[in-house]
């Protein structure tokens, strides 16, 4: 089976009509709030998986005018929906970046990619030569209440594509593995900017809120609701 195909069957969309758009402005955010506290100055960001571009459409407006973006998706779908929002600074291709040899990037994005991707250990080595600074964003949905709910971890699969589930320890250790330099992790908490999880995810937000600011390793691992933001060389 190649899972693949659904980013380019139309499965993928007609799972997730909107592509997660409306969480974009929030992820744009984060990553824009890491790289100014790192002096990272960019003048040329690449996205892998860039899905409906919206991430690169808010940094656009945020960053200075003379950067250039190029988001990637292997997902015809996903490009269509890219395509009015490209301009002379804004530009989206349907393909793999890791065919292009010559790409070199200032900051490469992967935002909430590798949980989807088949060999996420290949595509972590082949993407960390593509830039001198990657970010990347994985959701931490290996948890301790993700573990005693039969069907969270099966429903991720089928609805969403995710193939891997993580650890923040476990995402350290590959980082490590791979050599590469990790220059600043952080939680962000994504539960308190999506929506339409059921009652059970709501109920969640009243530990996650109480908890986190006392033990924010601890709350991650029992009560989930968190991604990892990574900076790294």
């Amino acid at each position: 089976m190649d899972y693949s195909d659904m980013y380019q069957n139309g499965d993928y969309l007609r799972k997730n009509p909107t592509w997660d758009i409306g969480d974009s402005p929030w992820k744009a955010a984060q990553i824009l709030q890491i790289l100014r506290e790192h002096n990272v100055h960019a003048r040329t960001i690449g996205e892998i998986g860039c899905g409906a571009g919206e991430i690169l459409v808010c940094l656009q407006r945020a960053m200075s005018d003379d950067c250039v973006f190029r988001g990637y998706d292997i997902s015809p779908q996903a490009i269509e929906l890219c395509k009015p929002k490209s301009n002379e600074q804004l530009h989206f291709t349907q393909g793999n970046l890791l065919h292009e040899p010559d790409i070199h990037w200032d900051v490469l994005l992967a935002i909430d990619v590798i949980e989807h991707v088949e060999d996420y250990l290949g595509f972590m080595r082949a993407v960390k030569d593509k830039a001198t600074y990657k970010v990347f964003h994985i959701p931490l949905e290996l948890f301790v209440l993700s573990a005693l709910h039969s069907g969270f971890l099966r429903k991720q699969r089928l609805n969403s594509g995710h193939l891997h589930y993580f650890t923040k320890d476990i995402l350290l250790q590959v980082f490590g593995d791979l050599g590469y330099d990790v220059l600043d992790t952080r939680y962000t908490s994504g539960y308190l900017v999506s929506r339409g999880h059921g009652w059970k995810d709501d109920l969640l937000r009243i530990p996650r809120r109480i908890c986190f600011p006392l033990h924010s390793d601890l709350t991650v691992r029992i009560f989930g609701g968190y991604s990892l933001l990574v900076l790294a060389r």
